[in-house]
């Protein structure tokens, strides 16, 4: 169940309150204030995702003198849920391990078929932030699954390394952020504070995954352009088409493909899903912007933006000029360097204070834009290509070798 395991610093303030039980004490906190215009929540109706967010602190009092095997946090609301954390001090059926889940509150209540689908954190304070323990995950809760979390956290031996105050109070955070999925097309489901802070961790992680994708389709396209033969006979198939076939094959619909790239890219078990498909979606608003002059397209410096291969008309996506030197193109034309400069981890320039560094901030919403449109527009290329280019090319090779094979025996 462990996913990331991270020992850098937190993003939120410490809040007390009163607690039932073990003299443990939490509150909830306020989902986050409005995005910026660059972080703009999706267009549809519906809760937003910053009102499916919410923030929740546990201050365990008297810890050391602990002897309960679990205890149990006071029930908090998230996106119209109840959760509640659940930290096994000794650990869960394992040994020398502080283990802590998320919990879905009265799961035992719920409606038949219930299921609850969230992104989150756990995390324990230290007295010296960049030490504060992280752990982050992606996980569909439902009747059979309806706890969630980490059975080896931390080591117990650690616990007493700074996670322990001088009043004898261990202090546990959760982030939940409920995730309102969508099958049809790339979706934006993370508070914009949230998504940021996971996006100094995960922005690496992402750009591997678009890397991964990008390569792969090039290194298709290389390989038919490499084979001579092959890349002769198909240039010679698309020159004698008419041009009302070639504009034809060259467009696809923009909810067959958005369908498909969701179905590849959004995996419910891996927690850099949300940020690639984040990414997607800017990437199609800057490609809607590039048609419309309007939108996301005005975070990317015009150094940044490569020439187009796809752009948006309506409900279409439409290759921007002919297959031929677009396929040559993107066969050569490498993924964008990798940005060296972004940090990989929560501390905030090296420091524990509130506020991200501006530049830091704006430049890796640019490069998530960036690999979510050049991502996006490989997709398209490759996914009309080889679903309707290629299999008229396949069609026209079948049918000329049939030819042949019958005046071959007409000859003989």
């Amino acid at each position: 169940m462990a996913e990331v395991l991270s020992e850098e610093s937190g993003v939120s303030k410490l809040l007390e309150g009163v607690s039932r039980g073990q003299t443990s004490t939490g509150e909830a906190l306020a989902a986050s204030t409005s995005p910026p215009y660059w972080d703009a929540d999706d267009e549809d109706h519906g809760p937003k995702p910053s009102e499916l967010y919410g923030k929740y602190t546990w201050k365990i009092e008297k810890f050391s003198q602990i002897t309960k095997r679990e205890l149990h946090s006071n029930a908090f609301e998230v996106g119209g849920y109840k959760w509640y954390i659940l930290m096994h001090p000794q650990g869960c059926n394992v040994r020398n391990h502080l283990s802590l889940f998320l919990c879905v509150a009265n799961h035992d209540k719920l409606l038949p078929g219930w299921s609850h689908f969230a992104q989150f954190t756990i995390s324990v304070v230290n007295k010296d932030p960049k030490k504060s323990k992280y752990s982050d995950t992606l996980h569909r809760f439902w009747k059979e699954e309806h706890d969630w979390g980490w059975k080896k956290f931390m080591e117990v031996s650690k616990v007493y390394d700074g996670f322990v105050d001088t009043s004898d109070s261990f202090i546990v955070k959760a982030q939940v952020q409920v995730i309102r999925e969508k099958s049809d097309q790339p979706f934006r489901c993370l508070d914009s504070h949230y998504r940021r802070e996971l996006v100094r961790v995960y922005l690496r992680n992402v750009e591997q995954i678009c890397r991964r994708f990008v390569e792969e389709r090039r290194s298709k396209l290389g390989k038919l352009i490499e084979d001579k033969a092959r890349w002769s006979s198909f240039f010679a198939f698309w020159r004698d088409i008419d041009q009302t076939s070639r504009c034809r094959m060259s467009r696809e619909k923009t909810d067959v493909i958005l369908k498909v790239v969701v179905k590849h890219f959004f995996i419910e078990k891996e927690v850099v899903s949300t940020l690639v498909v984040d990414s997607l979606y800017s990437g199609l608003k800057t490609l809607e912007g590039q048609t419309s002059k309007k939108g996301l397209v005005n975070l990317l410096d015009s150094a940044e933006i490569t020439a187009p291969i796809v752009r948006v008309e309506k409900d279409m996506f439409v290759l921007v000029e002919d297959v031929l030197p677009l396929l040559e193109r993107a066969a050569i034309e490498h993924f964008p360097p990798k940005d060296e400069k972004g940090p990989q981890n929560r501390t905030k320039d090296g420091n524990s204070g509130e506020d991200y560094n501006k530049d830091s901030i704006e430049r890796a919403e640019r490069r998530l834009i960036e690999l979510g449109r050049r991502t996006l527009e490989i997709f398209v290329l490759a996914y009309i290509f080889s679903n309707k280019i290629e299999v008229a090319y396949q069609e026209a090779v079948a049918l000329k070798r049939q030819e042949e094979l019958i005046r071959e025996e007409e000859a003989s």
